[in-house]
């Protein structure tokens, strides 16, 4: 007869790629609270309005910045719809949802190529290096993005993820919610206030 206890269970995995994409949210979050300060920073340097701020003759297309902020919303509640569909173990459904996060990436890199297209800004401006840091910082973390979520495409579609494993999708998901917060400061500083 042995009196010895059971083993104990085994302890919980860590969340490590989740907590590494919240830091990494935090980092990204600050570079662009510091991007943006200098840029109302300058802004009230050269007079505190938008006619004194911006060059002589430039006009912004606001209904692309527009509609890539409504793209941004509509790509974080894909990603969310992700999550959701992963967690009741519905893999054609968040996989459809991650790929759908991807078009909507690519359909604002693409209206931020437009933006890029229809304005003739020199670089050398402190507007033009300021804009153009601000936005380029933006699509480079918008790439980041668009990378991880082909990634989770593929390990959802080789079955790594499951309604018990879905830390991936989350993370995923936490990054484009990040963006989507991010791009809404970038619009309401850059494209509305000017």
């Amino acid at each position: 007869m042995s009196l010895a206890l059971p083993p104990a269970p085994a302890p919980a995995r860590p969340r490590m790629l989740f907590v590494g994409t919240a830091l990494g949210c935090a980092a990204v979050g600050m570079l662009f609270a510091g991007m943006l300060g200098v840029w109302i920073a300058l802004r009230d340097a050269a007079g505190g309005t938008s006619a004194a701020w911006l060059p002589k003759g430039l006009e912004l297309p606001d209904v692309a910045a527009n509609m890539m902020l409504i793209i941004m919303v509509g790509a974080s509640v894909m990603a969310q719809w992700a999550v959701y569909a992963m967690v009741r173990d519905n893999r054609r459904d968040a996989v459809v949802a991650v790929a759908l996060v991807v078009v909507f990436g690519i359909a604002v890199f693409n209206a931020q190529a437009y933006i890029y297209q229809q304005i003739a800004l020199p670089v050398t401006s402190r507007y033009g290096a300021l804009f153009f840091s601000v936005t380029g910082a933006f699509l480079a973390a918008l790439v980041a993005a668009m990378i991880m979520s082909v990634i989770v495409v593929f390990r959802s579609l080789g079955g790594r993820y499951s309604s018990r494993r879905h830390e991936g999708i989350s993370a995923m998901a936490l990054y484009w919610h990040f963006l989507t917060a991010t791009f809404s400061a970038v619009w309401f500083v850059v494209y509305v206030v000017k």
